[in-house]
């Protein structure tokens, strides 16, 4: 009897697993042809948080964001959307896990002959088999979310820079996604319009739930949405930290990328020769 009264009062241990990243990157490399521009790049993005992936020009970051897209695929490494290894996707998965991502590109890239709302329809007609009058209601809702109500039967070259860029993120949030990528989202708009957009980032993550990861240049733009921001140099990641952290940085790499100071050092004859004669 006291035996079984023992072992009534011992607390149930739980063992929790820690939560799947939204976003994994593990030794991930790249080439293209016989050069390498992503050196063992790994990082996670957490569920409903903000990353920001930033770097100066050639850093590796806008192609990092291909791989993350599933746009290129690694010499070596692993990307995972979702708790999904996207190389092992047969065309029927990787077509559902799309359903679930959204891709806002630099530029807007809206197609010149369609109408605003007819952009924005178009990963309905994709992935979908709604009727037209559904897909006409859910893009105005969704253009009522980045404030372009009204526009949708504009056309992309009747709309300023700033209203191209929200007409973008509309399209890709029109199917609700958990995961949403944005690529340079503040290049090319005044601080002003830069500002508006990035607090409309904020009010998209908090409304709608989702992981978002951005890559930019902009260091205004990095610390006002960042959660966390990862750094690449030369196709490596030189720090995944908070803005803070990476404010205090004391790696001199990050502190010029910080202060916008020119990268300085000795030049390598015998590399800058085989550079100019094609045998590097």
């Amino acid at each position: 009897m006291t035996e079984t009264r023992l072992a009534e009062t011992v607390p149930e241990v739980r063992i929790h697993a820690a939560p799947v990243p939204d976003v994994e990157v593990v030794g991930l490399d790249a080439h293209f042809g016989h050069r390498q521009v992503l050196h063992d790049v790994a990082l996670e993005v957490q569920r409903g948080e903000i990353m920001v992936i930033m770097g100066g020009s050639g850093s590796g970051k806008s192609t990092l964001l291909r791989h993350l897209v599933g746009l290129e695929r690694p010499s070596a490494g692993t990307v995972r959307l979702l708790g999904r290894d996207i190389a092992g996707l047969d065309a029927g998965e990787w077509l559902d896990l799309r359903r679930r991502i959204g891709v806002a590109f630099q530029g807007g890239a809206l197609l010149s002959s369609l109408s605003v709302a007819e952009n924005i329809m178009l990963p309905l007609r994709e992935h979908t088999g709604l009727d037209r009058r559904t897909m006409e209601i859910m893009a105005r809702l969704k253009l009522e979310v980045v404030e372009l109500a009204g526009f949708g039967d504009f056309m992309p070259a009747e709309l300023s820079g700033g209203m191209l860029k929200r007409a973008a993120v509309a399209r890709a949030i029109v199917m609700d996604p958990r995961l949403l990528f944005f690529d340079e989202p503040s290049a090319g708009l005044d601080p002003a319009v830069a500002s508006a957009l990035d607090d409309l980032i904020l009010r998209l993550r908090e409304a709608m739930d989702m992981t978002v990861v951005v890559v930019t240049h902009e260091l205004a733009s990095a610390f006002k949405i960042a959660d966390r921001i990862a750094v690449l140099d030369d196709g490596r990641v030189l720090a995944i930290d908070t803005v803070d952290g990476i404010r205090r940085s004391a790696n001199p790499r990050i502190q010029n990328l910080l202060n916008r100071r020119p990268e300085t050092g000795e030049v390598d004859a015998a590399e800058y020769l085989r550079r100019l004669t094609g045998e590097g």
